[in-house]
């Protein structure tokens, strides 16, 4: 398969409000026709990263090139992009038809033309019984799809989305998930979303960019990000990892030992070159999911040890257990009609996992 071109290129960007600094020169490529999510907690940089490529904000340092050519200073209504925010900024006296076409009206399209597009963005968002509603009349997945036409229906090269599903219920979100990425994929339009919910980042992004403090601390994709964490706090953030504090041992082909209170673990360092050159000693993390750990059978050798069930968590499908493992706080998940069903608060089970479904970060 062909590399997708780059659309966009962030480069040493950094943006300050006086003297305190909200992003630290970061580099980030943006592909032509993919879903970025940029993923992080409240204060970590991430919308104003949307903002500077929308020309909300202008940057301290650093450029921002749409191929190639620099738009760091391009004004906002020149940029080929289009923005769906949280609150959807629907013009209320304005009916649903009107307020999709409004980028075509204040570009002076004829009218025949808006009406046509209109009507073909109407039909994109399975809309096309509400055009002459107004926005009070929706309900609010209604709303969220009438932003997302009046972005398409200029035919961007880039659309921001800023938390769009924040507002909206559960079920409604896991729809307009669904939604969202099968229109991206039929237009075949660039997207990014920026959202803190990794939930949402993991079912619809090509690759997630993950931020904290203002840098980017892993990009890559979701299978990446949630196998392979590449630090401490993308491991603890993305997700629900286990993880167990020890110190580097001896290396073994594509697996290295790391000593914890739990005894020697063995964990893979695939892809990891900076582990399997690490000195002995060096302070790391194992790293593994709580469905990757079970119930040890007597075949198990590597990475066994015991623990307490603290606490009994059923979630439909599976039940996770809480578990105390020698003071550790691990988590482990089974399905709930057969392993999850026989556990019971306050017992002792044997646990293990197997070596190549860890991962180790440094502390």
């Amino acid at each position: 398969m062909t590399q997708a071109l780059d659309l966009l290129n962030l480069q040493s960007v950094s943006k300050s409000y006086g003297p305190v600094p909200v992003l630290h020169e970061i580099d980030l490529a943006i592909r032509d026709g993919e879903f970025l999510t940029v993923l992080g907690p409240s204060g970590s940089g991430k919308t104003t990263v949307l903002r500077l490529i929308g020309g909300l904000e202008t940057v301290t340092s650093g450029t921002i090139k749409l191929d190639g050519q620099d738009i760091s200073r391009m004004p906002i209504n020149r940029r080929p992009f289009n923005t769906v925010f949280q609150d959807y900024a629907l013009f209320p006296h304005m009916t649903v038809a009107g307020n999709i076409g409004y980028g075509l009206s204040i570009r002076h399209r004829p009218k025949a033309e808006i009406k046509r597009r209109v009507g073909e963005a109407l039909d994109l968002v399975q809309l096309g019984k509400f055009a002459g509603r107004y926005p009070v009349q929706l309900s609010g997945g209604q709303r969220q799809r009438v932003a997302l036409a009046r972005a398409l229906i200029c035919q961007p090269r880039l659309i921001l989305l800023d938390e769009p599903l924040a507002a909206l219920d559960l079920e409604l979100r896991r729809q307009m998930q669904e939604f969202l990425k099968s229109i991206q994929r039929e237009i075949k339009t660039t997207f990014l979303f920026v959202t803190h919910d990794q939930e949402e980042a993991i079912g619809m992004a090509d690759r997630i960019c993950v931020m904290q403090a203002g840098r980017i601390r892993q990009l890559g994709t979701p299978h990446q990000l949630y196998y392979k964490p590449n630090c401490e706090f993308v491991a603890r953030f993305f997700g629900d990892n286990n993880l167990v504090p020890g110190t580097l041992g001896a290396t073994d082909g594509a697996f290295r030992a790391i000593e914890t209170s739990l005894g020697t673990l063995l964990c893979s360092t695939q892809g990891q070159p900076d582990l399997s050159a690490a000195a002995s000693g060096v302070s790391a993390f194992a790293v593994f999911r709580p469905e990757a750990l079970r119930l040890a059978e007597a075949s198990d050798g590597a990475n066994r040890f015991s623990g307490v069930v603290t606490e009994l968590a059923f979630g439909g499908s599976s039940t996770v257990a809480h578990i105390d493992a020698g003071g550790q706080k691990l988590r482990l998940r089974l399905p709930s009609r057969f392993e999850g069903s026989h556990l019971r608060h306050g017992e002792t089970i044997d646990l293990a996992f197997a070596p190549g479904e860890s991962h180790m970060v440094l502390s």
